[in-house]
């Protein structure tokens, strides 16, 4: 390879723009198989993708799913262009169009100062708060922020992964989706020593660099306060049937919490093996049916969007919150710039909880090197009394 002081994904790149130039691989030819390259290189396989990514998005090579990558026709100004590069030890702007040079030389900057947020969704302010506590670091910093949807989708994660680090993105802070076994290009991420934080998460005995709040202890205040007022038959819901290690932390802390108030812990509350369409509300799914049964006199809901859709399902039922239900979910269903946000929340201090994760991935990015002990904070959790929870009717 021309240049041992480039990225590796960018000396295989130069690699095979070499062989292509100079018709050692041909048009149709195919190129080794990932895994081949990572042997031939040695490197890791997020390396070779990244290579590879790069080259078919500069029309050097196709991609066929299934079949491989395969060498296209080169343009032949693309190829005068790239024997410059390649074999000229200290190229002139002047000889290669300094406007095109340029241009291009400030991509490269743009690129090594933009992170990457990786997120489910932006449906509620919980992922705005922490995106604004993300962007006050950031931008304080000099750096851009690209927010990237996995639409809570593992496979879509992966691919926006693997599309941040081809783009020659600086690091990432990655809200990781729902789903039953780790994304393994974020293992990849930690064993190829990539900057990033993981956030309101993290993975269980996997040692990463992450910002959370401590889960437990927020159903724990969450049923403590409820109990408090009464309720004795409390539900605890979450809109995924996935056992993702924050819905188990929180049911455990519920089931801990309901056993030091010597509770029996009954299954039927526990309500996590369903999903929600938030779209409409169906008289057939099984938390209508629950909720119309008046099984509960109040709810833990494990997301604030679920707390308004149950507030609006009891609404067409005729139940009144508080008065016949009481409802307290995780996080803020309002936008925080009003006092009359209605709901009993937990708050999980989103801002700051965005804040901590940049300025962790900044530290790693101006250290330059993998650190030698990762960071990992929990946050406290806080209970904010509204007017969603009340005291239970008692029955005569």
């Amino acid at each position: 390879m021309q240049n041992d002081r480039l990225p590796l994904y960018m000396q295989i790149q130069d690699y095979f723009k070499e062989k292509i130039i100079s018709h050692k691989l041909k048009v149709n030819d195919k190129i080794p198989s990932e895994k081949e390259l990572m042997e031939q290189f040695r490197v890791s396989r997020i390396t070779v993708a990244n290579a590879l990514v790069q080259l078919a998005k500069e029309g050097w090579i196709d991609r066929i799913p299934g079949r491989g990558s395969f060498v296209k026709e080169v343009a032949a100004e693309v190829k005068s262009g790239m024997t410059d590069s390649l074999f000229a030890s200290a190229p002139d702007e002047r000889q290669q169009g300094s406007y095109m040079a340029a241009r291009e030389r400030g991509a490269g900057d743009l690129q090594k100062k933009t992170v990457g947020v990786i997120i489910p969704t932006l449906v509620d302010f919980f992922a705005l708060r922490l995106i604004t506590g993300i962007n006050e670091v950031l931008k304080a910093e000099g750096y851009h922020l690209f927010i990237s949807l996995s639409n809570n989708c593992i496979e879509t994660e992966k691919k926006l992964i693997l599309e941040s680090l081809a783009n020659g993105t600086s690091g990432l802070i990655i809200f990781p989706s729902d789903a039953e076994t780790y994304n393994e290009e974020i293992i990849a991420l930690k064993m190829s020593h990539y900057p990033f934080v993981l956030i309101d998460r993290n993975l269980a005995g996997i040692d990463t660099n992450f910002v959370c709040t401590d889960s437990m202890n927020g159903t724990k205040l969450a049923l403590n306060h409820l109990w408090e007022l009464g309720h004795r038959e409390i539900a605890i819901c979450s809109d995924t049937p996935l056992p993702t290690i924050t819905v188990s932390d929180r049911i455990a802390g519920y089931m801990e919490a309901l056993m030091q108030h010597g509770a029996m812990i009954n299954p039927a509350m526990i309500l996590t093996d369903f999903q929600v369409d938030y779209s409409s509300i169906s008289e057939d799914h099984p938390l209508f049916r629950f909720i119309r049964n008046r099984m509960a006199t109040a709810y833990i809901t494990l997301n604030a969007r679920l707390g308004i859709y149950i507030s609006t399902v009891a609404k067409q039922i005729g139940l009144k919150v508080p008065d016949d239900i009481s409802i307290l979910t995780f996080d803020n269903p309002s936008s925080g710039y009003d006092e009359f946000g209605t709901f009993t929340h937990i708050s999980q201090s989103e801002t700051c909880m965005g804040r901590q994760a940049a300025e962790i991935l900044m530290k790693l990015l101006e250290e330059g090197e993998p650190a030698s002990k990762y960071s990992k904070v929990v946050l406290q959790p806080e209970l904010v009394v509204r007017a969603s929870t009340g005291v239970v009717k008692t029955t005569v």
